[in-house]
């Protein structure tokens, strides 16, 4: 499915749905996109909305930020500075951060070179112009096709 983000409001606004969809379950987000497209915007703000009430940072130099005063556990990862090495050396780590009723993102997906967890969604992130983005939003499980559709048809009806 596709998101239409005319505006960082709207990023705001589809954030605060997919907190309110996922507070139940948990999620493993894989995030791709260029630099400055949102990936990070959009996790800060399912984190508010998550009631996460530490300041979340990138993770760019850290590989891995947590966050446990939420309604459930942010784990917010970045592999960008990983080599293929390093990628191998979390790959594991990844697949632990997929079990259970937490709430993980991975920026960067796209430098992964080792299998993601088969249960996940994936937001891949593209600019239209310097304010507007689309993300292109994928169940890569049944498990996350009902909530995927619960979302976009609550984001269309606002």
């Amino acid at each position: 499915m596709k998101i239409q983000l005319k505006k960082l409001e709207d990023t705001d606004k589809f954030a605060k749905i997919f907190a309110k969809k996922i507070k139940q379950t948990g999620a493993f987000v894989c995030l791709y996109g260029d630099i400055g497209v949102g990936k990070t915007t959009f996790t800060k703000s399912v984190a508010k909305y998550i009631g996460v009430e530490e300041n979340v940072t990138s993770p760019s130099f850290v590989i891995l930020n947590e966050y446990h005063s939420g309604e459930l556990p942010l784990y917010h990862f970045d592999l960008y500075r990983l080599e293929t090495e390093g990628v191998k050396t979390i790959a594991q780590e990844l697949d632990e951060y997929s079990i259970g009723k937490v709430l993980t993102f991975v920026e960067w997906a796209e430098f992964s070179n080792v299998e993601l967890p088969k249960d996940r969604i994936e937001m891949r992130f593209k600019y239209i112009d310097e304010e507007e983005r689309e993300v292109d939003v994928l169940a890569c499980s049944p498990k996350y096709e009902k909530i995927l559709q619960e979302l976009k048809n609550e984001y269309t009806n606002l």
